[in-house]
């Protein structure tokens, strides 16, 4: 569904300043390269100014810079990016399915759904779960006892919630999404794996969004935490009693381990591996593909990651790592008899 605006009422409603007709309606949005006469798009990234001239959008969302030179219509904000999403958010809303509980839904007597909640086909909601206002169960998802979601949550299909857990107010957790499995907890015992019983919980802090296929192991004694505004994207692993901070975003394929601490305003690009047991400190970044074995603790850009290039090249490098234990020999040698 797509609500239309006006100018005059977006930027109203955005809290933004204008240049242009403010009666021009706009229906829908689109790039700048694609955008028709009434077409929302945006500017944030400067690859793209190309495409400003020849643009043919109703209105542009553009920073206080290319607003002095643009002729056309725009909306003028310190933060492109930013007020993009806020636009999306009001032209393009997300459908709410109506109140109630589909016939098909195995509610426990004993859970407390708000009267504003949906539950949708095949959710099953365990004994004591608290279900908060206006929070929808997509269909086939699991909350088990004593599990509470806050208000305003979405789990949007298939998402399993273990016993205990707790999600925060708003709260939107995608499609095979997995919070408060087990965590990998075994002790070897006369040549046999024992299992370490897992007693902690998940717990959300509020705004937090789980991306798809994503797992979150509950904690073994203590709690696996998240904190406020907390983004993680599609098939991350977070293991027992990591405690992630205020604001963190989490790219694809990372894998954290148990009992690290990540503080805030951290991002951790895709593919990363964390190891357990560590402290990062707030405000720092990790770059693709990197590992980390011990504690950041000051902020700052990081990063191990080799990139792809030509296989011969790589070859070359290889063989080139394998003697260089012999080469440093090699130096210590000649740095000793220098020295002698």
């Amino acid at each position: 569904m797509t609500q239309s605006f006006t100018l005059a009422q977006l930027a109203e409603t955005l809290g933004l300043d204008y240049q242009g007709d403010g009666d021009l309606c706009l229906e829908g949005v689109s790039t700048l390269e694609k955008a028709g006469p009434h077409a929302l798009t945006f500017l944030a990234n400067p690859s793209y100014k190309k495409f400003l001239a020849s643009t043919k959008a109703g209105a542009v969302i553009l920073s206080p810079g290319h607003a002095q030179t643009y002729p056309h219509a725009a909306l003028i904000s310190d933060n492109p990016y930013a007020t993009w999403a806020k636009a999306l958010t009001l032209m393009h809303p997300l459908a709410h399915p109506a109140p109630g509980v589909a016939a098909t839904a195995c509610i426990d007597p004993s859970a407390e759904i708000h009267p504003t909640a949906a539950i949708s086909d095949h959710c099953v909601v365990g004994a004591n779960c608290k279900i908060g206002a206006r929070v929808i169960l997509g269909p086939h998802s699991i909350v088990e006892a004593n599990a509470e979601i806050a208000a305003d949550s979405r789990l949007v299909a298939r998402v399993f919630v273990g016993h205990d857990c707790q999600l925060g107010q708003r709260t939107i957790v995608h499609p095979g999404v997995v919070i408060g499995a087990d965590g990998f907890g075994v002790a070897l015992d006369n040549g046999h794996w024992q299992k370490v019983p897992q007693l902690g919980r998940v717990v959300f802090g509020d705004d937090c969004e789980i991306g798809a296929n994503t797992t979150i192991d509950r904690g073994a004694l203590g709690d696996t935490i998240l904190g406020n505004d907390v983004r993680i994207d599609n098939q991350v692993q977070i293991a027992h009693n990591v405690c992630i901070g205020d604001h963190t975003a989490i790219a694809g394929c990372v894998g954290i381990a148990g009992s690290t601490t990540i503080g805030s305003y951290c991002m951790i690009a895709g593919a990363s591996g964390i190891g357990g047991h560590l402290t990062i400190t707030d405000q720092v970044i990790i770059t693709a593909m990197s590992t980390v074995v011990s504690s950041i603790n000051s902020p700052g850009t990081y990063g191990s990651g080799i990139p792809a290039q030509p296989h011969q090249r790589w070859k070359r490098v290889l063989a080139r790592l394998a003697k260089l234990d012999d080469w440093i020999g090699r130096l210590k040698k000649i740095e000793k008899g220098s020295s002698d």
